[in-house]
């Protein structure tokens, strides 16, 4: 591979390559449209235009097409060739500012809860300056690909990125303010940083084909316990295997070639099951980042003959994947607003955000559990590997008595101020101690940064950022009206209205085992959201409250919003159909024959052994067991096959998803039960499916 930095973003029309081909007048207006939110001048947008044409046609590039990221699993594209007539009628190669801004998909073919139908389909790509465009190079095949939000023609988000950029927005605005009013005159710009953290399985191709629940679904449907999984604990950061390391040093050759910072690998828990995390970036590009991550990471995989797994929980009773996103906030000045420091202005800035954060996840938690929830996080997240589905903020011991120490004092002197600075300032050094880390947290304060560890592996993280950045907006807005009502010193202020904020918001606070028991009885007392099934916390998205605040941000309409529950509901019930329809074939074509293969061998063992008068009671017990599984079997995938059919007749779209959630996992479940018990009695030779040791010990 060389030196990194050789071909690092060799693909990416950045700022070097916009340095080569641009004057440094349009360069410089491009900048300020990019850090500061300056409106892009025709101009400028006609003079880029014309340079990422030269350059992608000098790197050999033949299309060009917006890639954006319609209300579905991964990303979509249009590619259009560089081509056009001339006033003679001859072909040439043209690319125009319209072509660069603004593109026509059908809007009917993508989900949109009923905002666009097929006869009035119109929707529009626009390009999003704030992510650098970028050549797809596939073998012969190299397109210029133009990052772009999608709306329909009424204005209305189709897509996921439009309300991200949206929420920043709100959140500069009541960031801002607050600033402002806490006497900081420098601050113009707010910025949201994020790393995604990439779980992730790898199976040998070859074995993966010949299980079609890995192929179709994603995870397995049936599977008994390895004889080892994840016991001895031994796979962990442990020594990489050459096949994968292989992989693991052409995928990073690739993202480096993209410009993505892909930082750390290792080895994760479960056997087959690895990490992959990059650098810090600005939030709507490290989303950008990560999708092209795993779309790069399906094709090398491939290359190198490895079904790569996204799913979140693709094995049961082993440890599921994840995406941990990393969430910190800052402004133009290079500040970053959950970074303790020597100043007291900016440690008082660090507490009110921590405030702010503790009244939007106070008030609105189920928010962000809505924002997690859809088909395949639901396996994960609960299970002892996984944070609960019960949203909480772990601030860790040292942060927790500080902010105990805040909430007890009867007034806030010049020494009490400086006692609390002072302590603000150690909280860095004790960050680097990992016993102050709660990996039962779906979110922890770590240091500068807040993890959401309950994002799911294949998840577009702009959903959880969007609710994220609006939590935090509102604890902002709701922090500066209440300033806004006190005279006299505002330092000493903010301390006491957040004495009155970490009163009002102990709740939300735990510091506990998130993975016990105990701690959802305990939820429920509190009053927290609590909620099992997708469904139930999609429909919450739809209450009076949380519409209202997605208004008054300006993030979401309660039509973009009825949408939008509407179209995830209806993914989360197909998805679930897919695999019920998915086990009864598995069950039909491939279990039953293979039981009843098993139960005509043990039936001429038990004939052969009386016939020679031996014991045959183990074999007798074997044959009532396997024929016992055998009929249930049978009238599981009756029962399931009915189920299916009433879900598909069912009108009402929660009620079909809710059902499906309940009824239908229960019934999948208890046809699992029994193809799993009859696993470990057939025979290697009559098996029809690669087993869970076959499948996590081949690489």
């Amino acid at each position: 591979m060389g030196k990194i930095t050789e071909h690092y973003a060799e693909l990416v029309f950045n700022e070097q390559q916009m340095q080569k081909r641009l004057s440094s007048e349009t360069l410089s207006s491009y900048m300020d449209s990019i850090n500061n939110g300056a409106n892009l001048q025709e101009s400028v947008a006609i003079d880029i235009a014309r340079a990422v044409k030269e350059w992608a046609i000098d790197n050999g590039v033949t299309h060009f097409s917006h890639w954006f990221q319609p209300q579905r699993s991964g990303t979509a594209e249009k590619h259009d060739a560089f081509i056009n007539y001339n006033g003679d009628g001859h072909v040439i190669e043209k690319f125009s500012t319209s072509q660069l801004i603004q593109s026509e998909p059908d809007a009917s073919s993508f989900p949109s809860g009923g905002i666009r139908s097929t006869f009035e389909a119109r929707g529009y790509t626009a390009w999003d300056p704030k992510s650098p465009m970028f050549i797809r190079d596939e073998s012969t095949v190299k397109s210029l690909i133009i990052p772009s939000i999608y709306l329909s023609w009424t204005g209305e988000a189709l897509d996921m990125k439009t309300p991200l950029h949206r929420s920043i927005n709100a959140l500069n605005t009541h960031a801002i303010a607050l600033q402002k009013l806490l006497g900081n005159r420098q601050a113009k710009r707010i910025k949201v940083f994020s790393g995604m953290e990439q779980e992730y399985f790898l199976i040998p191709m070859d074995v993966a084909q010949q299980r079609p629940d890995l192929m179709i679904a994603g995870r397995t449907l049936f599977g008994a316990p390895p004889v080892k999984g994840q016991l001895m604990e031994d796979h962990y950061f442990g020594s990489i295997r050459p096949r994968v390391s292989e992989f693991m040093g052409a995928l990073d050759e690739e993202l480096y070639r993209y410009g993505i910072p892909a930082k750390t690998k290792h080895n994760e828990v479960a056997p087959n099951q690895f990490e992959l995390a990059p650098l810090y970036e600005e939030i709507t590009l490290a989303i950008d980042h990560n999708l092209q991550m795993m779309d790069i990471m399906r094709r090398v995989a491939e290359e190198h003959d490895f079904l790569v797994l996204h799913h979140e929980k693709p094995f049961a009773g082993l440890n599921g994947s994840g995406k941990h996103m990393n969430w910190s906030i800052g402004d133009n000045t290079g500040a970053n607003y959950l970074e303790p420091s020597r100043s007291p202005l900016k440690n008082i800035s660090f507490l009110m955000t921590l405030g702010a954060l503790l009244i939007g996840m106070n008030e609105y938690s189920g928010l962000l559990r809505a924002a997690i929830s859809d088909a395949g996080n639901e396996h994960r997240m609960g299970s002892h590997e996984a944070p609960p589905a019960i949203l909480s903020l772990y601030m860790g011991d040292y942060l927790n008595d500080i902010l105990d120490s805040i909430e007890s004092a009867k007034k806030f002197t010049d020494k009490t101020m400086s006692t609390i600075n002072h302590g603000i300032e150690g909280l860095p050094k004790v960050m680097k101690d990992i016993s102050d880390r709660n990996r039962t947290s779906p979110v922890a304060f770590t240091g500068n940064k807040f993890e959401l560890r309950a994002l799911g592996s294949s998840a577009n993280g702009a959903d959880a950022a969007k609710v994220m950045n609006v939590l935090c907006a509102y604890g902002y807005q709701q922090l500066t009206e209440r300033l806004s009502k006190k005279s006299g010193d505002m330092k000493k202020n903010a301390l006491v209205v957040l004495k009155e904020v970490l009163k009002e918001t102990k709740r939300i606070r735990f510091e506990g085992n998130n993975y016990d028991d105990a701690w959802k009885k305990d939820a429920k007392k509190r009053g927290l959201f609590v909620v099992d099934t997708t469904p139930e916390a999609l429909q919450y998205t739809l209450d009076p409250a949380c519409v209202a605040l997605f208004e008054g941000m300006g993030v979401h309409n309660k039509r973009e919003l009825t949408s939008r529950v509407d179209i995830k509901l209806d993914a989360y019930a197909n998805t679930k159909l897919i695999e019920y329809r998915l086990a009864i074939d598995i069950a039909r074509r491939q279990i039953m024959p293979a039981i009843l293969a098993q139960l005509n061998l043990l039936g001429t063992a038990n004939a052969n052994a009386q016939s020679m008068k031996l014991t045959s009671s183990g074999i007798e017990s074997d044959f009532n067991l396997l024929n016992t599984c055998y009929n249930n079997i049978q009238r599981n995938v009756a029962e399931l096959k009915a189920f299916i059919q009433t879900s598909e007749a069912q009108t009402d779209t929660y009620n079909r998803a809710y059902t499906i959630a309940t009824t239908g996992t229960d019934l999948l479940t208890a046809l699992r039960t029994d193809v799993d018990t009859a696993e470990q009695y057939v025979s290697d030779a009559n098996w029809p499916l690669p087993t869970y040791d076959q499948l996590l010990l081949s690489i």
